[in-house]
Parts: C-alpha cells; sequence; structure tokens
C-alpha cells in the first residue's frame, strides 16, 4: 500500500509555516500534501477532520504531525469516517500519547488560560494505540526547556516526556539528540520519515 498524501498537523502556539521545509522535502519526493493550518487553542474538530476527509479522497494516505498535531490525528481516527480508514500509517514528532505532564502543571496552577481548548486534547491519557493504521513516534532527548526545570532528572526532549511517546501496539519508536521543535527541522528526522512513506 504506497502512500499518495500525506496530511501534516503542526502543534501548540504553531501555524502550518513552521512545517513547510517538511512538506518541501515531502513534496520532492512526489507526495501530495495538505499543510493543515488550524487555531490550537480553540480546535475545531468537525472544520479539521472535514478538510482531512476531503483531502484524502480515496486515496492512501499518512498523518505527518508535530507535538499535538499528534494528538488531532488521534482524535481524527477514533472518528472513523470512511476517509479515515485510508490512513495506513502515523507518524509523529514529539507527540505527548500519553498527555502533556507541562499541560497538566500548568492546569494545576492555574495556567489553563494559556492552552484554552487545547486541553481536550493535550490532557488526554492514551495506553494505548488501537487503529489500524501503523504508528511510528519520534522522540527527542536533547531537553532544552520548561521540563527539566518541572520534572528534574527527566528525560525529554525539553517539553514532552520521552516516555509520553511511548504506547502499546506502536510500530516503531525512535528517538533522536533534538530538542522539541529542533526534530521539525532535523535533516535526519525529514531522511527517516522519507524512508518511511516513499
Amino acid at each position: 500500500m504506497t502512500v499518495k498524501r500525506v496530511v501534516v498537523l503542526h502543534g501548540l502556539y504553531m501555524s502550518g509555516f513552521v512545517m513547510r521545509p517538511l512538506c518541501s522535502q515531502l513534496e520532492k519526493s512526489g507526495l501530495d500534501i495538505l499543510n493543515l493550518s488550524y487555531n490550537t487553542l480553540s480546535p475545531d474538530r468537525a472544520a479539521i477532520f472535514k478538510q482531512i476527509d476531503n483531502f484524502i479522497n480515496d486515496k492512501n494516505t499518512a498523518l505527518v504531525c508535530h507535538s499535538m498535531g499528534g494528538l488531532v490525528a488521534r482524535a481524527y481516527l477514533a472518528e472513523n469516517s470512511e476517509q479515515s480508514q485510508n490512513v495506513t500509517k502515523v507518524i509523529t514528532l514529539g507527540t505527548p500519547h500519553k498527555g502533556s505532564h507541562i499541560a497538566r502543571r500548568m492546569q494545576q496552577k492555574g495556567f489553563d488560560v494559556f492552552l484554552k481548548n487545547s486541553v481536550e486534547f493535550l490532557l488526554t491519557e492514551n495506553g494505548d494505540w488501537p487503529f489500524n493504521a501503523k504508528l511510528y513516534s519520534i522522540a527527542g532527548d536533547l531537553p532544552i526547556g520548561l521540563m527539566p526545570l518541572i520534572a528534574k532528572g527527566s528525560q525529554s526532549d525539553g517539553t514532552v516526556l520521552i516516555d509520553e511517546t511511548k504506547l502499546k501496539g506502536m510500530a516503531e519508536h525512535k528517538v533522536f539528540h533534538l530538542s522539541h521543535t529542533s526534530m521539525i527541522y532535523s535533516r535526519q528526522v525529514m531522511n527517516y520519515i522519507v524512508e518511511l512513506l516513499v
């Protein structure tokens, strides 16, 4: 099942702009790309899912997602639309599949105003991957960010704990020596993604 199309989903506080270098690389590999921008603080599930459905259009598709984007992808698959059956691979970069430790701490400290409706994704607690699409989870172990201050001695990319990126039922888990944001732009990560898709 060769992948023809790729939906790219960015993370919290970002837009599709940050994913452009990755999209450009995927396009050079002959893939059709939907670089989907959405409001991460007030995500409109119905509108996001409809755009994905319309783009897939019965073609074998992969979802490539950074951080919160991977949780949006999970919610999309859980809706179980007819078009979602065409998703064969999901590749996540620094996605807190088990829920975000930082988001939980922010909520506990009364800082949820900075998260708004993103919490419906970031605070989900998943233990496994129950979908037919294969999950390839990428993590970073260069802790540049708040995480070393919040969870001393933890292993993380600075924003997401490595343990948060692991789920039962995933096809593969890879760790790169990168921080949370730098993995989007890493040549090493791009090459790995292209190998999985082409």
